[in-house]
C-alpha cells in the first residue's frame, strides 16, 4: 500500500499563523466603536439635542440595512480561501469579480430605495419633527456611499480569503482614520453639522474603495472580468447566491434576536432599558474581538478544504478554538474586573448605574457563552456549510424564544440576560454537534494501490 501523497497545496497551521490572521482584524474592528464615539461626540457638541437623537436613529436604521449585507464579506472570504487552497488563481479573481458585481447591483438598489427605507424607518421610530429632519439629512447623504461600502466588504473578504489580514487592517484603519478626521473637520471646525458627519463617512468609504481596488487589482492578470474564465458562469452565480442567501437569513435571525431583547427590555422601563444598552456594549466589544479569530478560522478552513489537506483542517479547528476560548475567558475576567468603572464612564445616571452593576455578570458571561458560536460560524463559513449554519441558527432561535417565555416572567431582566446566554450557548453547541457528520464527507483516503 502506498502512503497518501501530500497535496500540492498543503500547509502547516501554527499558533503564529492563527494569531497573524486574527490580531490584525481584531485591531481593525476595534476602530469601529471609536468611530461611533467620535460621531456621537461631534453631534453632541452641535448645541441641538435633536441632532444627536437624529444621528442615533439614523445610525440604527443604516446599520440594520447595511449590516445585513455582511454576507458579501463572509462568502467572498470562504470562496477565495478555497480557491487559494487549490492554487487556482483564475477562480480567485473570478470570485472577486462575481462578488463585486453583486455588491454594485445591491448598492445601487439600496440607493434607489433609500427614500422608502427612510420613510419606513421614521414610521417605526416615530421621532419628533426636529429629530426626524436631522435623521433625514444624515441618512440620505450616508446612503449615497452604500455601493462603496458594499464594495469594501468584498475587498476585505478577498484579502482575508488570501490570508492578507495586515492589508485588510491597513484599509480598515485608513477608512476609519479619514472618517474621524473629516468628521471633526466638517462637522465642528467648518460648521457643517450633521451633514458634515455624513459627508465625512461617505468620502472615507469612497477613498477606502479606491485604495482597496488598487491593492487588489494590481496583481491581477487582467482588469477585465470578462477575460477571466467562468466569471459569470450560471452555476457559479447560482452557488454564490445560495451561499449568500443562507448567510443573509442567518444574519436576519441574529438581528431579530437582539431586537427581541431590546423590545422585551423596554417593557421593564427606561432605566432598565438604558442599563441593558450600556451592558450590550461589553458584548459588542467581545464580539469584535472574537470575530478576528472567526475570520482566521474562515481562511484556514477554506484553504485547507481547497487544498484537500485534512491535517490543516483539523489543526485549524483546534487552534482557532483554543485561542477563542482563551480570549473569551480573558474578556470575561476583564469585564468583571473593570466593569464598574466602565459603566460609570458610559453613563452618569445613578439609577442606570445601579441596575447595570446588578446585571454586569450576565454581560461579562456572554464572551464565554458565545465564543463557540463565533468559532463555529468561522468554521462553517470557511467550509461553505451555509445550509447547516442557517438551520442551526433557526433551531437556536427557537430555543431562545422558549427560554424567554419560561424565564422572563419569573426572573425579569435577569431572565432576559439568562436567555441571551442560553441562545449563544445553543448556537455553538448545535453547530458543534453537526460538525462530525459534515466533516466525514470532506476528506476521503487515497485508494490503495
Amino acid at each position: 500500500m502506498q502512503p497518501d501523497a501530500r497535496p500540492s497545496g498543503a500547509f502547516e497551521v501554527t499558533h503564529r499563523m492563527v494569531l497573524g490572521l486574527a490580531l490584525p482584524m481584531t485591531f481593525g474592528f476595534l476602530t469601529i466603536p471609536l468611530l461611533g464615539i467620535t460621531d456621537t461626540a461631534v453631534a453632541g457638541r452641535l448645541g441641538d439635542p435633536s441632532m444627536l437623537a437624529g444621528l442615533a436613529i439614523g445610525a440604527v436604521l443604516f446599520d440594520l440595512i447595511f449590516g445585513s449585507f455582511n454576507f458579501l464579506r463572509a462568502s467572498t472570504t470562504a470562496l477565495v480561501a478555497q480557491a487559494w487552497g487549490r492554487e487556482d488563481r483564475a477562480e480567485q479573481e473570478a470570485v472577486f469579480w462575481r462578488a463585486l458585481a453583486t455588491s454594485v447591483v445591491c448598492g445601487v438598489a439600496i440607493v434607489l430605495l433609500s427614500p422608502l427605507l427612510l420613510a419606513s424607518g421614521l414610521w417605526v421610530m416615530s421621532p419628533d419633527t426636529a429629530t426626524a429632519a436631522a435623521t433625514s439629512e444624515w441618512f440620505m447623504i450616508r446612503m449615497l456611499s452604500v455601493p462603496a461600502g458594499l464594495a469594501n466588504f468584498v475587498i476585505l473578504g478577498y484579502l482575508l480569503g488570501r490570508g492578507q489580514a495586515r492589508i485588510g487592517l491597513f484599509l480598515q484603519v485608513l477608512i476609519n482614520s479619514i472618517n474621524i478626521v473629516l468628521t471633526v473637520t466638517l462637522g465642528l471646525t467648518l460648521g457643517y453639522g450633521i451633514e458634515g458627519i455624513a459627508v465625512a463617512t461617505a468620502v472615507s468609504e469612497v477613498i477606502g474603495t479606491v485604495a482597496g481596488l488598487y491593492v487588489v487589482l494590481k496583481p491581477f492578470r487582467t482588469r477585465n472580468p470578462l477575460d477571466v474564465p467562468g466569471t459569470f458562469a450560471r452555476e457559479k452565480l447560482r452557488a454564490l447566491f445560495a451561499l449568500n442567501g443562507d448567510i443573509l437569513i442567518r444574519t436576519f435571525v441574529l438581528i431579530g434576536a437582539f431586537f427581541v431583547l431590546t423590545r422585551i427590555g423596554s417593557s421593564f422601563g427606561p432605566v432598565t432599558l438604558a442599563a441593558n444598552a450600556v451592558l450590550m456594549n461589553f458584548f459588542m466589544i467581545a464580539g469584535f474581538w472574537l470575530d478576528g479569530l472567526a475570520n482566521a478560522a474562515e481562511t484556514i478552513i477554506g484553504r485547507s478544504i481547497g487544498a484537500a489537506h485534512r491535517p490543516a483542517f483539523e489543526r485549524g479547528i483546534w487552534l482557532t478554538g483554543i485561542w477563542s476560548a482563551v480570549l473569551a475567558g480573558f474578556i470575561t475576567l476583564l469585564v468583571l474586573a473593570i466593569g464598574h468603572p466602565l459603566i460609570d464612564f458610559l453613563t452618569t445616571v445613578h439609577e442606570v448605574r445601579v441596575v447595570a452593576y446588578e446585571h454586569l455578570p450576565w454581560a461579562a458571561l456572554t464572551a464565554v457563552s458565545g465564543f463557540l458560536a463565533f468559532h463555529m460560524d468561522g468554521v462553517y463559513i470557511g467550509a461553505t456549510w451555509s445550509h447547516a449554519m442557517r438551520n442551526r441558527m433557526l433551531m437556536a432561535f427557537a430555543g431562545y424564544c422558549l427560554a424567554l417565555a419560561l424565564l422572563v416572567p419569573s426572573l425579569g431582566n435577569h431572565g432576559l440576560w439568562m436567555s441571551l446566554n442560553i441562545f449563544l450557548i445553543l448556537r455553538g453547541v448545535l453547530l458543534l454537534m453537526r460538525l462530525p457528520s459534515l466533516r466525514a464527507g470532506l476528506f476521503r483516503p487515497a485508494p490503495a494501490i
